[in-house]
């Protein structure tokens, strides 16, 4: 669930350095007009960036002492998929029933019933439902269960010397370190094989400029705090651009014979275009039911909506709203966001 965050963190930050294709120990070597370069040897260039940056000597050296490449990590990076085939889509109806179960669901509401206080203090600074930020938290690590073990200075800096996607992870190794400057121990800083950390999965550049204190002790820890954790995720969804008061998106009836061409978008996304292909034209609610569409719960006649209907004809629909596109901010995929979106829902019942 880190390819959208890898995006969006390249985006926070920009850091300047050469693209040189390195890798590790028993990984073929690329050739490249620069030559290949050591593990050792490149560690000192992510050094002196961090020195640069501001990162104290103290953290430095706890944080890179002893490093070497992690093997693992590269097999992991260069197994992950490419773009998706045209064959089709699969039925987002499995991907639902596995994601929210009895469960999850029961998981959800007990979070829900020991941290009111906290999730409603939330609510009101970051105009974020509960029920969203905690559905976030249980997908993202089943509410603080699993969390990953991997050392995320050794994972950064291997993915950085591998060198597939070098500037990124290079930024994420001196974020990281960043954070370890907030007085991190490095036992604390493990998570994902891809640096995503924490309760919410954050990426460290995404902590720097999103993690927040929920309980005013002066520091965002998202790694077993919970008011910092839903305060972290809120104000995610926030800068995502969550609109307060609207719903993520409702049941809509369609009626039999509708048009589906005639709502067909023209528009191609920048980013995940096969994600954002698959829903209609934007109307509002109103045009919506001049069509025939009905929503099946309240939603204002001005609200702006798109309509889906993942598994065809005769399969249940959704009119969904630009609060859905903020999940899909989180983790740029369909099936995440809808099932964050149904998960919520049925912690709220």
């Amino acid at each position: 669930m880190f390819l959208k965050r890898l995006a969006i963190a390249a985006s926070l930050i920009s850091l300047p350095g050469a693209a040189m294709p390195l890798v590790a120990q028993d990984v073929e070597q690329p050739r490249t007009e620069l030559g290949a370069i050591s593990f050792d040897a490149y560690l000192q260039l992510l050094i002196a960036r961090a020195r640069a940056e501001g990162v104290s000597e103290p953290t430095i050296q706890r944080m890179t002492e002893g490093l070497t490449p992690n093997d693992r990590v590269i097999r992991l990076d260069r197994s992950q998929p490419g773009t998706p085939s045209s064959s089709g889509y699969p039925p987002l109806a499995p991907y639902i029933a596995t994601h929210v179960n009895a469960a999850r669901i029961a998981g959800g509401r007990d979070v829900v019933a020991s941290n009111r206080s906290a999730l409603q203090a939330v609510e009101a600074e970051y105009g974020v439902p509960g029920r969203i930020i905690v559905a976030i938290f249980g997908h993202e690590t089943s509410y603080g269960r699993i969390r990953g073990n991997f050392d995320l200075a050794r994972s950064l800096a291997t993915l950085a010397w591998e060198g597939r996607r070098r500037e990124l992870f290079a930024n994420e190794f001196v974020a990281l370190l960043k954070v370890a400057d907030k007085g991190y121990d490095r036992q604390e800083l493990v998570g994902s094989w891809a640096g995503a950390f924490g309760n919410p999965q954050f990426l460290p550049s995404i902590y720097l400029k999103l993690a927040r204190d929920g309980d005013g002790d002066g520091r965002a820890n998202i790694f077993s705090n919970r008011a910092d954790t839903f305060a972290s995720i809120g104000n995610y969804l926030r800068y995502a651009g969550w609109r307060e008061g609207q719903p993520w998106g409702v049941r809509a009836m369609v009626p039999a014979g509708f048009d589906w061409n005639a709502v067909e978008t023209e528009l191609v996304s920048p980013v995940c275009p096969r994600v954002h292909g698959r829903h209609s034209q934007w109307k509002s609610t109103a045009e919506w039911r001049a069509l025939g569409v009905q929503p099946q719960q309240a939603m204002g006649d001005n609200v702006l909506s798109t309509l889906f209907q993942p598994d065809g004809p005769g399969t249940p629909s959704w009119l969904l709203t630009s609060n859905f596109r903020a999940i899909l901010e989180y983790n740029c995929s369909n099936y995440y966001a809808m099932s964050v979106g149904l998960l919520a829902d049925e912690i709220a019942r």
